[in-house]
């Protein structure tokens, strides 16, 4: 295979983004080398994007993998059209074996280059960013610029930050060392070691239906920055964003000197499942996963020949005890829980506020003003339609749309969802939140655990539904906070105080339940958002995900150091 870009020419064009990306995890400072705004890609970038995305519509997404025995497909946008792309179905028992075949010489190009080819595939896709965008926003209904922000750029970022961190795990030791022994009167004992880095086996990404590039790219190029081969299985209402990556990847791959199978794509027919069968086969030693707790528990429980990483179901929290900024805190929450109308793993869903009110620097505040003020801030930010529907996305299934609609039986709504119109896409399914009050007496949220009635806002309810919890005093906020972290997990925990004390006591709730906090956020950023090189995505350390994104952990063991000792 004649390579057409060489190690020297990848060095030269990706070496300093290495470098800078290694330099800010250590920082935690702000950078991106992947540009936020449209406009940064060029006059013709939102035409051309468009143009191309258009002209993936009615085709057969040709990949030219070995092992297709068919070809399949059915994407419907959140948005209304039908898709109408059909991508190659694979037999297992080639695409596997394919899959492994390439491995031992991108095992044998070491650390830095397989990095450097990595950053390769990631430019090539951010230059197409445009592109992806639409592709990410006919697939998860995101609006279309929170789809090029989080499913371009932002996502970009976690798969170069999964490269650094791969890169410098890889290298923390040395490939050689001369080892020497003294032996007194006798001659040393002298050995010379070599050390080298061996991926694991094949690695299997499992993609999510509202951030599939986001949370794909991770564990993907966390993988391959490993030596390991990709065998990327997508959600199947979100395939094209990376059926497009598997592209970009094997193009590089070959054009680099490497078995472009080192990445490929498995697409299921309808109703097939094969994400089990996929997950046990004995070749797969790596597993990431976004999505549901019930098959991430399956996973983690049936798949025991593999290394999994999980991100699952979680119930985020904020405690809301007291601000000195109480518009800026009602302005940042409305925007945190409308946001993708709600169908982020990181957007709150119970807010504990005393039933006896807070304190604000506009006065006392009692339980049911605060929730009343809320509903008014979210009205308020979604009134106007357009910029609604710039927020709001579209709901990306059913799914959602039927926990949205049992909202009212869930208790006493103090702000009804509404429908708005898409002036572009008559059939997109938009709907504002929906905040029910909830009691948060003791009493109710400790027999539930204790096996009694269930609880509404003590399990996920995934969308645009959120709950303003009504408790008997701050502390009791924070131990329901600690067991809902404790059960359920959090992705994220934000909380709102003035009071010291309360500070001490809510970080130290988040410490010892391993979950992220973000305390009196009021301004432009939220707890929903996180950013690359300096947030860490997750903890790992609740039921919520067993993973961070991204640490040193993440990645460190996707492969294993072989030890050769040979005498000097």
């Amino acid at each position: 295979m004649a390579a057409q870009l060489s190690p020297q020419q990848l060095a030269e064009k990706h070496r300093p983004t290495l470098d800078r990306a290694l330099e800010t995890v250590g920082s935690r400072s702000y950078w991106s080398p992947h540009p936020e705004h449209p406009k940064a890609y060029g006059e013709s970038a939102p035409a051309d994007g468009l143009a191309a995305f258009q002209a993936l519509r009615g085709t057969r997404f040709e990949l030219d993998q070995p092992g297709t025995d068919g070809w399949t497909g059915g994407e419907v946008s959140p948005y209304g059209p039908a898709l109408e792309i059909e991508y190659p179905h694979a037999d297992p028992d080639v695409l596997l074996p394919a899959l492994r075949a390439g491995m031992g010489a991108w095992r044998a190009a070491g650390p830095e280059t397989r990095a450097l080819v990595c950053l390769e595939i990631l430019a090539r896709i951010s230059a197409r960013t445009h592109e992806f965008a639409h592709a990410v926003m006919h697939t998860s209904g995101q609006a279309f610029t929170m789809a090029f922000q989080a499913g371009g750029p932002h996502a970009q970022d976690r798969g170069l930050e999964a490269v650094a961190y791969a890169y410098q795990e890889q290298t923390r030791t040395p490939a050689s060392a001369e080892w020497s022994k003294p032996q007194g009167k006798r001659d040393p004992l002298e050995l010379r070691k070599s050390f080298t880095a061996v991926p694991r086996g094949v690695a299997l990404l499992i993609g999510c239906n509202t951030f599939p590039t986001w949370n794909g790219y991770p564990g993907l190029f966390a993988s391959l920055a490993t030596g390991n081969p990709v065998l990327v299985k997508p959600h199947p209402r979100a395939v094209l964003p990376l059926a497009l990556t598997v592209r970009v990847a094997r193009e590089v791959l070959a054009e680099a000197g490497f078995d472009p199978n080192l990445v490929a794509l498995a697409v299921e027919r309808p109703g097939e499942g094969i994400a089990k069968t996929l997950a046990v086969r004995p070749e797969v030693r790596i597993i990431d996963y976004t999505g549901s707790t019930a098959f991430g528990d399956w996973l983690e429980t049936h798949a025991r020949q593999a290394q999994v990483y999980t991100e699952k179901a979680g119930v985020n929290t904020v405690v809301v005890d007291s601000t000195d900024d109480y518009k800026g805190m009602l302005s940042n929450l409305a925007f945190s829980l409308s946001l993708y109308s709600g169908q982020m793993c990181t957007t709150p869903q119970n807010l504990l506020i005393p039933r006896d009110g807070i304190t604000t620097d506009a006065g006392e505040k009692a339980y049911d003003e605060v929730v009343a003020d809320l509903a008014a801030s979210v009205a308020g930010l979604l009134g106007d339609d357009t910029r609604a529907n710039a927020l709001l996305g579209a709901l990306v299934n059913p799914g959602v749309r039927a926990r949205l609609e049992a909202a009212d039986g869930l208790g006493d709504i103090a702000l009804a969802s509404r429908e708005i119109a898409h002036p572009d896409f008559p059939d997109a399914v938009v709907r504002t939140p929906a905040i029910v009050k909830a009691d948060g007496a003791r009493k109710v949220w400790e027999k539930a655990w204790e096996g009694g009635e269930e609880v509404p806002y003590l399990t996920e309810c995934f969308g645009p539904v959120s709950f303003a919890v009504a408790v008997d005093s701050t502390q009791d906020a924070l131990e329901l906070l600690r067991r809902t972290v404790r059960h359920q997990g959090a992705m994220t925990v934000g909380g709102y105080t003035t009071s010291p004390e309360t500070e001490r006591a809510l970080e130290e709730v988040c410490l010892e339940e391993s979950a992220q906090l973000s305390l009196n956020l009021t301004g432009g950023v939220y707890v929903n958002q996180t950013a690359a090189f300096s947030d860490f995505h997750g903890s790992g350390g609740n039921p919520a995900a067993n993973a961070a994104l991204c640490d040193a952990a993440f990645v460190a063991n996707r492969f294993r150091t072989v030890e050769v000792r040979r005498p000097s």
